[in-house]
Formats: structure tokens, C-alpha cells, sequence
């Protein structure tokens, strides 16, 4: 007679572990049930938007909105039942439900009425979003004073008549116990959130518009997101580590953009000293090259403020330019000698050598530089720059927000076969990923290059870090805004200099790099998917960083579909470059589509008007089947759990572990 042989259990320890949650046959049963169940849901929807750039109420209103597709809902739900008119204010509603609310209550004469009729919308607006949900999951995401009583609406319908009383008398004690806003509110919030299962940020929420410490507040409680960091991203960062040369950066562009209110009202950023400083050195300077752009924000300042701005824009840039060549003389391992281009001006002739020819500068009034030492900063500007630098030291908000972008963010996501990252991976010109060092000694390319630089940035915030490590950290940040092979930049300069001094166009071409070059060859992005370790047929690269010029043509989708470029400028100033006002990139259970947005108009006509951003979709690739939870990365971590269950049932019932008794009862929520 021959017996079965019973393998042992591979980890007993953790095993036992697991017991603790599962405690019974029963128990681990039912969890694998579940499970099994929760991988047969449709996909949740992912949104994938770049380059926000400080806008914060367009960007705000994608969320709200959910890139359209509330309102593609309500149109499905109510089609002709309701009038266009009455769909938008529902949307509307939504969106804004506070506001709203306060303009209704003004207007409508049958308050009662309209109670009753605008909840019964909103729970079926409620009921199609929570619908590819867990009920465990979307009882998560309700607000506790109302839980039980959404969680009844949403699956109790009015058509089963034997229901019909117990619904309508919710709603009527919702509305005579006088909570009917709270709950419009309420569901209004859960709508948005369940529209919206996971959003992924490619980079710069900084610069450029004026509330980028908005945004950053609303993220802090948005339910779930991440970003990979952008060069912007990483100059604040610098600025925020203790870095001057970015901390300038950070400076010199909210005043080319006359948006100051993330620095001075958002982080409480003096820059009193540095006004002081402009007008005592640059007062009789006109300071041309330095005007705000009018397009970024400063169409209603008066030509005075227009003046003062200019002058703190040179200053800030003369002391930038400073700051960035020690650093550029500290590091020669960086290989950026060559910009430090106050050692290559002849003061008196007012030209500069470059590249083996001579410019005439448009203007050569430097009241601050030494010829002999034109690097070192006047004991005036030293001065200047310590204010400046105990000012980003002690703004705790901006530190908040600093940390919650560590929290949050790395170098590179890989999200259910798709790769995420701001910019570039940095290649050589046949296509093969390129070596770039990141220190002395030390090189890395594609996806260690990538962890390497996320553990040195880290690095610049972690106080237990060896001195020297941590100093060179904080002096990096300048190489990743501005570094040939950063993966953050990737060109052969920047061109700020320049730009602002030379007026012959040559100078200011900032060359690419071989990445931008090739990323539109499918067999490259292949290579660069491999080395990421991304595998499978439906695989992706998605990224920003260079705005999308749609008005001219050039198309997002690359690489016959490999390649995502979802930058489509957010920014007002990028608004008249790319004939658009950003892209929402949707992933959902059917495939991937393209949102593309027109310019949004302000938040008080969306509640005023019903206004919303005229938004045009553009199907990018679809699934031949309707994509499952199994079929993600989440459907990978349920089947190892199953997995894991598995061993611990065929443990229970062969002996090696005991069932055991709860110390305390389950709690189970009706």
C-alpha cells in the first residue's frame, strides 16, 4: 500500500504569521473567495497628466471633472430624460457642490423639490461610478456621517417596489432633518473620488503658474496619487535642500513669469531684501532684457511694478549666473566649465567669446562683476543670499511639501506595463543606453542610473547622511536641472544667458539629446522597455517635458504607439506654443484614450455658467477584451495573497498549524 507524501510547508514562520489575521479554516476561506471574486472586476481607471506648471484651477477642474468623463456619464444616464441645461447644472453641482449650493438655495423657489430630485440623480451618478468597486472599497471612501446611509441608497433601487418606501423615506429624513447639503456635498466628494482610481503626476507641478503650493495642498489629502519628479520639480527641491544657485533659479522664474504668490504667499518668501537690492544697483538700469512676460500673468501690472520686477530679475540672474559657476568650478567631474561665461566677456568692448566666435552683448552693465574676479559675489550680495537662503530654510510649508513629493515620487514608476518618467533616459547616439556618472567613480545607465539619482536626492534630505555625501547631494540638484546627461534636462546647455544677452539666435539653440532624437523608433523604446524590465505585448512608455505643438501638427503618440508624450502645456504661456491646454492620458478597462483639453476659463464661470473645458478624446489603443483586476499589477499582489492562503489552509489541515480562537470577535460593518 503506498501513501501520499505531505511536502512541509516552505516558511512555517510566516505562515504563522499570517494565521494571526486568519485564524481559522473558515476565515482563510472566505478571504481567497474574495479575492478570487475582486480579480474579476473591471480595471480601474488611471489618469496620467504632465507638466502642470502652477495651474492650479485648470488642474483642479480636471480632477473635479475627471477629465470629462463625469459628464459623458450623466450624458449616458439621463440621455434625453434631462435637458442639456439640466445635465450641466448637475455636472456642475458635482463639481462644485458648495457653491452651487449657495447659488441654488438664492434661486430656486421649491427648495424641498429640487432636494428631492437632485439626490436621487446624484446617487445614480454615484451608483454607475462605484460600480466596477468592491462594496468594501467604496464604503472606504465614504464620509463616516454618511456611510450607511449612501451604502443603502447605492444598492436599494426604487424600480424593486418592495423597496420603494424605504428609499423614499431616506430621502425625505435626509432633507426634513435639514442634512440635505451636507449630503450633496458628501456624495458629490465620493463621486469625484470614485471616478478616479489612481492618478499619476509625469513631473513639474512648479513654475510658471501662480499656485503650484495649491496644488501641492490639494494632493496632501487627494486619495491616491504619485508623481515622478520633473526638472522643475527637482529645482524647488534643490532650492529647499539649501542649494543658492537653484534657490536663484527658483527666483529668477517666478519674476520672468510675474507669478509670485507661490513664493510669497504660499511659502512666505521674503523677497523685500532682494527689492531693496535691485533698486540700489539696477535703479538706473532699464533692464530690458529682463521685462516680465506678459503672457505668464503680468498683463495687469502697471509699468512701475513691470520696472521693479525687471530690475529683481536681473539681479537675481546676475547672482544666479555667480552661484552657478562655483559650483560648476567645484564639480569639474560635470564637465560644465565651458558656462561659466562671465570669465568669457570683455567688459570694455561689451562682447563675449563662444564657441570660437565674438557677440556683441545687447547690454554689458554689471555694476556687481569683478573682470579680474568675475565669479565672486559682492559682500552686498552676500548678504542678499544668506536672507534669501534663511528664508527657503524656515518656510515649513515649503518643507511639507518638499516632503510629501519624496513620499510620493521617484526618478521612475512602472504601473501595470506602462513606464513612467519626466523627461529621457539618456542614450548615445546608436541608441544603447548611455553611461553617465553620477559621481566620482561611480556610473550608471537606464533603470540603475534612475535609483541611483532617487537615493541621491534623498540623500541631500537625510540629516544622518555622512557631510561631504550630503553637501555633494544638495550641490547635484544644479547638475539635474542643467546637466548634458541628466535625465531631467539631456541637452547640450541651457541657454539662459544667451537668451537674454545675445540677440543672434545660434547661441540659443540648446541641442538635444539622442533620446529625443530616437524616441520615436519602436525598436528603441523596445530596448529601453527591456531594460526596464517591462515586459508583455501591451507595454508603453509615457512621459512630458516637451510640450506636444499640436497646432503645428506634431503628434503625442509615437513609436506607433509605444511612446506617450502627454506634455500639452497646462501653462497660459505655453497655451499660443502648443494650440492646446494639456492632455489627460485615461487608462481604463477598455484601453487607453486621449483627452485633449482647450483653455480653461475660471472656476467662477464653471459655477456661475455651467462652463466646462471643452475637452476632445482620441482613442489610443484599445483591448480586445475588457481589462480585469487580474490582469494588473494589483492582480498580481491578490493571486501571490491567494497563494499565500492556499499554503495556510493545506497547513491547518494537515496539522502544522492550529486553528485558534480570536482574542477579540470580528466586528462585521451591515
Amino acid at each position: 500500500m503506498t501513501h501520499k507524501r505531505y511536502d512541509i510547508p516552505k516558511d512555517l514562520r510566516y505562515l504563522q504569521l499570517l494565521s494571526h489575521s486568519f485564524p481559522t479554516i473558515a476565515e482563510a476561506s472566505t478571504e481567497i473567495i474574495n479575492l478570487q471574486a475582486i480579480l474579476n472586476l473591471p480595471k480601474a481607471t488611471e489618469h496620467f497628466v504632465a507638466d502642470i506648471h502652477g495651474e492650479y484651477e485648470a488642474f483642479q477642474h480636471i480632477l473635479k471633472n475627471a477629465s470629462g468623463n463625469i459628464k459623458r456619464k450623466v450624458n449616458e444616464l439621463f440621455g434625453t430624460t434631462l435637458r442639456d441645461a439640466e445635465k450641466r447644472e448637475l455636472c456642475t453641482l458635482i463639481y462644485y457642490p458648495e457653491q452651487k449650493l449657495e447659488l441654488v438655495k438664492a434661486s430656486e423657489p421649491d427648495i424641498n423639490d429640487w432636494y428631492h430630485i437632485t439626490l436621487h440623480h446624484l446617487v445614480a451618478v454615484c451608483r454607475d461610478v462605484s460600480s466596477k468597486y468592491t462594496r468594501s472599497k467604496v464604503r472606504k471612501s465614504l464620509p463616516l456621517d454618511f456611510s450607511y446611509i449612501i451604502q443603502e441608497l447605492l444598492h436599494e433601487r426604487t424600480e424593486d417596489t418592495d423597496k420603494t418606501a424605504y428609499v423614499k423615506v431616506i430621502i425625505d429624513t435626509i432633507i426634513s432633518t435639514g442634512r440635505a447639503d451636507d449630503f450633496i456635498i458628501a456624495i458629490s466628494k465620493v463621486i469625484q473620488q470614485l471616478a478616479i482610481d489612481q492618478l499619476h503626476i509625469l513631473g513639474d507641478i512648479y513654475d510658471r503658474g501662480p499656485g503650484a503650493h495649491k496644488i501641492m495642498d490639494m494632493l496632501e489629502n487627494y486619495h491616491s496619487w504619485d508623481i515622478t519628479w520633473g526638472n522643475h520639480d527637482i529645482l524647488w527641491m534643490g532650492a529647499a535642500a539649501g542649494n543658492d544657485a537653484c534657490l536663484c533659479n527658483v527666483i529668477r522664474l517666478s519674476l520672468r513669469y510675474a507669478n509670485l504668490m507661490t513664493l510669497e504667499e504660499g511659502y512666505g518668501i521674503n523677497l523685500v531684501p532682494l527689492a531693496t537690492f535691485a533698486m540700489d544697483v539696477y535703479g538706473d538700469d532699464p533692464c530690458t532684457e529682463f521685462m516680465p512676460k506678459l503672457s505668464g500673468g503680468a498683463e495687469h501690472l502697471d509699468e512701475k511694478t513691470q520696472q521693479l520686477i525687471a530690475r529683481e530679475h536681473k539681479a537675481i540672474s546676475v547672482l544666479q549666473f555667480k552661484l552657478e559657476a562655483q559650483l560648476f568650478d567645484k564639480h569639474p567631474e560635470w564637465n560644465m566649465r565651458d558656462r561659466e561665461l562671465f570669465n568669457d566677456i570683455d567688459y570694455k568692448k561689451g562682447t563675449i567669446h563662444l564657441n570660437g566666435k565674438e557677440y556683441k552683448l545687447t547690454s554689458c552693465h554689471f555694476p556687481t562683476v569683478d573682470p579680474a574676479h568675475p565669479n565672486v559675489l559682492t559682500n552686498e550680495e552676500l548678504d542678499l543670499i544668506n536672507k534669501l537662503h534663511h528664508s527657503f530654510e524656515v518656510s515649513e510649508k515649503l518643507h511639507k511639501h518638499i516632503r510629501t513629493q519624496l513620499t510620493h515620487g521617484c526618478m521612475f514608476g512602472i504601473y501595470n506595463n506602462n513606464l513612467l518618467y519626466h523627461a529621457s533616459v539618456p542614450l548615445n547616439e546608436d541608441g544603447s543606453l548611455k553611461e553617465v556618472e553620477i559621481y566620482s567613480g561611480h556610473k550608471a545607465s537606464g533603470m540603475q542610473l534612475m535609483t541611483d539619482v532617487g537615493m541621491l536626492i534623498r540623500s541631500a534630505f537625510q540629516t544622518d547622511s555622512p557631510i561631504d555625501e550630503r553637501q555633494y547631494a544638495i550641490d547635484y540638484f544644479l547638475y539635474l536641472w542643467c546637466g548634458p546627461d541628466s535625465p531631467l534636462f539631456d541637452k547640450s546647455k541651457m541657454a539662459t544667458f544667451e537668451r537674454y544677452f545675445i540677440a543672434e539666435k545660434e547661441t540659443h539653440e540648446e541641442k538635444k539629446g539622442s533620446y529625443f532624437e530616437l524616441r520615436d523608433n519602436e525598436a528603441i523604446c523596445d530596448n529601453i522597455l527591456e531594460a526596464f524590465g517591462v515586459t508583455g505585448q501591451n507595454r508603453h512608455i509615457i512621459n512630458g517635458h516637451v510640450p506636444v505643438k499640436v497646432g503645428r501638427g506634431e503628434n503625442p503618440i509615437k513609436a506607433n504607439g509605444k511612446l506617450m508624450v502627454i506634455d500639452g502645456g497646462f501653462s497660459q504661456a505655453y497655451h499660443k506654443e502648443t494650440g492646446i491646454a494639456g492632455y489627460t492620458l485615461v487608462y481604463h478597462s477598455r484601453g487607453f484614450q486621449l483627452v485633449q483639453h482647450e483653455p480653461f476659463t475660471s472656476t467662477e464661470d464653471a459655477i456661475l455658467r455651467g462652463t466646462d473645458i471643452k475637452s476632445t478624446t482620441q482613442i489610443v489603443e484599445m483591448s480586445s477584451h475588457r481589462m480585469l483586476v487580474a490582469d494588473t499589477d494589483k492582480g498580481k499582489e491578490l493571486n501571490a495573497q491567494i497563494a499565500d492562503l492556499e499554503e495556510l489552509l493545506y497547513a491547518y489541515r494537515h496539522g502544522y498549524i492550529s486553528e485558534r480562537e480570536r482574542s477579540k470577535p470580528l466586528v462585521y460593518i451591515k
